[in-house]
């Protein structure tokens, strides 16, 4: 981690006793934060082509030097700030400033580790914001009849996270799954593939008759996704079942596995809650339905008929539960913390919760995939104020990430 400093500092001020200082300070949260300081002084002319900067304000009277370079700088500013010299008080002033010109930016002050991890965090969420600005994300077929509040203002997609949504048809998909040769050397491929070989160990008898089928899905949904050089996708699937007569769960837990996106039903808020999450963690998480919550116990169950394969400690196949036909995936995680979220199509309202898994169920009147999470505020959210049905659960503590990202867009 490289953080490019920019200094602030009033000819006032002895020069050697205000470098001491800084040096001893700064090399305090280098060592709390593991990171790299690249000190670059008062010359702000590469300020926005840096990886990440930030503004050290290392004394007061330093405000109108801050306003002679402020049309130089863009994005969100950081000030850095020792509280010595008056330099709290200048960041104060700094600040304000930036607020009555309508710019976002924040003071960092404290023990060296609180600015370590506040760094790092930043750290992280800048570079998520990066890797999502120019993302491609397929949308195949519309979503799905029933999820008439989650739909996307593709303008404020494109704008806050500059994400392209690119809509195709489920059509186009169903041609694609007619050409696949299972003779072919693609076919060939795809019988390498861990899921494909272990489907006879992972699968009762009468599931394969549909097998052919749902890797036949995967196959073509990943000629979609090359053919559009496409970042993830959702897919309007339950048209699959009729198209098809198969679902197209196994393939979107084998994607999502691989780190390309994949959701259900045509949920393009689901499907964006993903992607950032990805961003900001390396990993992908479960799309599912809150099926109910135990107000008493602070308990909600979840569940879908697919997962990533690689976020379960071990996983079969079922039947889709809803129509009885195609595979599903039932999934069991680990115990252990999660974090819930959500964010609206539009971008204007998130949530995101620390919560615990506690435990997997079985239970055949639920989508295959089960899992309870016990936390606090399920049912002041859930019950009064919910963005949608499907929320996404990934893997550890990471509300904090998932803060700071939505705060920064």
């Amino acid at each position: 981690m490289k953080i490019s400093v920019y200094t602030l500092t009033s000819s006032i001020h002895d020069p050697k006793v205000i470098e001491r200082n800084s040096k001893d300070f700064m090399d305090g949260i280098a060592e709390a934060a593991g990171c790299e300081f690249d000190v670059r002084g008062e010359d702000f002319s590469d300020y926005n082509d840096a990886e990440m900067s930030v503004i050290f304000v290392r004394t007061g009277g330093t405000e109108g030097k801050f306003k002679k370079v402020f049309p130089q700088i863009k994005g969100y500013v950081r000030l850095l700030t020792s509280g010595m010299s008056n330099s709290l008080a200048a960041s104060m002033e700094i600040l304000s400033f930036l607020r009555q010109n309508g710019r976002q930016g924040e003071i960092l002050h404290g023990s060296s580790s609180y600015i370590a991890q506040h760094l790092k965090t930043d750290y992280i969420v800048e570079q998520a914001r990066k890797k999502l600005n120019g993302a491609r994300l397929g949308v195949i077929g519309a979503p799905s009849d029933w999820l008439i509040a989650s739909n996307a203002d593709r303008d404020a997609v494109r704008s806050k996270l500059g994400i392209e949504l690119v809509d195709i048809r489920i059509e186009e998909l169903v041609d694609e799954y007619n050409k696949i040769d299972t003779s072919s050397e693609e076919w060939e491929n795809i019988r390498k593939e861990t899921a494909f070989r272990q489907f006879d160990d992972k699968a009762s008898e009468m599931l394969s008759k549909y097998r052919d089928g749902a890797f036949k899905i995967y196959l073509a949904l990943n000629n979609i996704i090359d053919r559009y050089q496409l970042r993830g996708f959702t897919i309007r699937c339950f048209d699959l079942l009729t198209s098809i007569k198969n679902t197209g769960c196994v393939a979107l837990a084998m994607f999502n596995s691989r780190g390309i996106i994949a959701s259900c039903e045509g949920d393009i808020p689901a499907m964006l809650t993903m992607t950032i999450g990805q961003a900001l963690t390396g990993t992908t998480g479960f799309q599912a339905n809150p099926s109910r919550i135990d107000v008493d116990r602070n308990e909600i169950t979840f569940a879908h008929c697919t997962v990533p394969l690689n976020m379960v400690r071990s996983y079969t196949y079922d039947t889709h539960f809803e129509s009885g036909i195609g595979i599903g995936i039932k999934g069991e995680f680990e115990t252990g913390s999660v974090t819930i979220a959500k964010v609206s199509g539009d971008m204007s309202r998130s949530w995101f919760c620390n919560a615990e898994l506690v435990n997997n169920l079985s239970e055949r009147n639920l989508c295959r995939t089960q899992i309870v999470l016990r936390g606090e505020g399920f049912a002041d959210y859930f019950l009064t104020k919910p963005i949608g049905n499907h929320h996404i659960i990934f893997n550890g503590d990471v509300k904090q990430l998932f803060d700071t990202f939505m705060k920064r867009i």
